[in-house]
C-alpha cells in the first residue's frame, strides 16, 4: 500500500462515516465498524420502503466476509448494535434476509 503525508490539499480517500457519539458507546470496536460499513451500504445503495425510510439488505455471510470476522462475531456485534438502538433488524420470509434500518444517534452533547 502506498501511502503519502497530509497537506491542506489533499483528497482524502474513500471513506466510511463514524458519528462522534458512536466513539463514547459501551459496544465493541467491530460493533462500531460494523455500523460505519452498514450506514456507508444506506448511503450508497440504501432501498427506499413504503414510509420513504432506507434500509440494506446485508446477509450474515456478506457481512462478516465484507469485515473479514467470523459469523458468530458477525451476530454478537448485530445484537450488540440492536441492543444499543443503533439498528432495527426486520424479519422477512424464510431464507430472505432481513431488512435492516441503520438509525442514527442524535446529536453528541457538544460540552463533552
Amino acid at each position: 500500500m502506498e501511502v503519502e503525508f497530509m497537506t491542506a490539499d489533499t483528497t482524502l480517500p474513500p471513506c466510511m462515516p463514524l458519528p462522534r457519539a458512536m466513539l463514547r458507546l459501551p459496544i465493541s470496536s467491530t460493533a462500531k465498524v460494523m455500523y460505519a460499513r452498514m450506514l456507508d451500504i444506506v448511503f450508497l445503495s440504501g432501498i427506499e420502503d413504503a414510509n420513504g425510510i432506507l434500509f440494506i439488505h446485508f446477509p450474515i455471510v456478506e457481512l462478516a466476509a465484507a469485515l473479514a470476522r467470523s459469523t458468530m462475531t458477525v451476530k454478537r456485534s448485530l445484537n450488540e448494535l440492536e441492543d444499543a438502538g443503533l439498528i432495527l433488524r426486520v424479519r422477512q420470509g424464510f431464507g430472505e434476509p432481513n431488512k435492516i434500518y441503520v438509525l442514527i444517534p442524535k446529536k453528541e452533547d457538544s460540552r463533552r
